[in-house]
């Protein structure tokens, strides 16, 4: 951990797309910290969606997108990683520069737009990792296709593929960088959506989420939720990134379109998950995600009304060792606030 400084200066003098291009073939050759799968810590398992998590701290989706470095980001002590944004068919995604550092700000904006290999190269990537390794908690995050003229075929195709290889899957409907996702998030055609999505997943059946956008109306949010406690879906992640841009922003990059992550998206998105937690009273399972950074975001997360949490941006300036503080703070403040498990602490906020 002691040389991050290093790596993290050089990769900063590349390119921010280039730099996590540069990352992932590393990780791919080998190159990255060899902690071993953390060891169960009791305190932190917890059981969701039917499975066992060996700790609540999960790698978000947009890291591994092509399901390439699975095995090197769960030696890092992630519970559980999610691949994706999946898409059926192939696509280049927006046109570069795409991806960039707010480094004042401890952000990131991406316009991205879905760039990734395809549903199928993906499933078999997943296919020879789950060969290595069958108890490991993967998650895979699925979109449509930016030509694409029928949403619903899209996500149902992804799952179809996807979904027998997935502990869970993520429906997304609230990135900002393909032209119309947001309008999935109306109620109507959300049902639509997750139903279409449950039928096609296979025999295996996972569970079937819905990543919500943290710009929401409270109406969309109530729509959303009443929609989810009725049994129309099985967990909201909250957030994805925003397109607002607080006024405390310093970075030169600040005025890029896109979605924003990081730092300054965590109040937000703490906010509107502890929104959601109310609306869906303790029916529906919470993933919190937006602006973790360390052990402190994520138990507020967690507090907010969490059963899981997510993080990426914050590898980005803190390096390969933070899922190892975020997991021990996380015993400590559970110990400091008389928890003896992780699930006495969801929703105490």
């Amino acid at each position: 951990m002691s040389l991050w400084p290093l790596a993290r200066a050089a990769l900063f003098a590349l390119p921010a797309e280039t730099a996590h291009g540069l990352t992932i073939r590393g990780l791919r050759a080998g190159l990255g910290p060899r902690m071993g799968r953390a060891e169960t810590n009791d305190a932190l398992a917890i059981d969701v969606f039917g499975r066992r998590f060996p700790n609540p701290l999960g790698l978000a989706a947009g890291f591994d997108k092509d399901a390439r470095v699975v095995a090197p980001m769960l030696a890092m002590g992630f519970g559980f990683v999610e691949v994706g944004t999946l898409t059926p068919r192939p696509q280049p995604g927006n046109p570069r520069p795409r991806l960039f550092r707010l480094k004042e700000d401890r952000a990131v904006i991406n316009r991205l737009g879905f760039n990734n290999g395809g549903a199928a190269a993906a499933a078999k990537r997943l296919t020879a990792f789950r060969a290595r390794d069958a108890n490991a908690i993967v998650g895979v995050n699925i979109g449509r296709n930016k030509t694409s003229t029928d949403a619903v075929a899209d996500y149902a195709e992804a799952a179809r593929v996807l979904g027998p290889l997935a502990d869970y899957l993520v429906i997304n409907v609230s990135s900002p960088n393909t032209p119309g996702l947001r309008d999935l998030q109306g109620a109507g055609a959300m049902a639509e959506l997750v139903a279409a999505v449950r039928a096609s997943r296979g025999e295996t059946a996972p569970p079937v989420l819905v990543k919500i956008a943290p710009d929401l109306t409270d109406g969309q949010l109530a729509d959303i939720c009443a929609l989810a406690r009725a049994g129309g879906m099985d967990g909201l992640t909250v957030s994805n990134t925003t397109i607002e841009r607080p006024d405390t922003l310093k970075s030169d990059n600040r005025a890029e379109t896109g979605g924003l992550s990081g730092a300054p998206l965590m109040e937000r998105a703490t906010r509107l998950l502890a929104d959601a937690y109310v609306e869906v009273r303790g029916k529906v399972p919470l993933v919190g995600v937006g602006g973790i950074a360390s052990a402190a975001d994520a138990y507020a997360k967690i507090r907010a009304g969490a059963s899981l949490v997510q993080l990426y941006t914050a590898m980005v300036y803190e390096g390969p060792g933070l899922p190892g503080r975020i997991l021990a703070g996380l015993v400590e403040r559970l110990k400091a606030d008389g928890f003896a498990h992780i699930r006495d602490a969801v929703g105490a906020g």
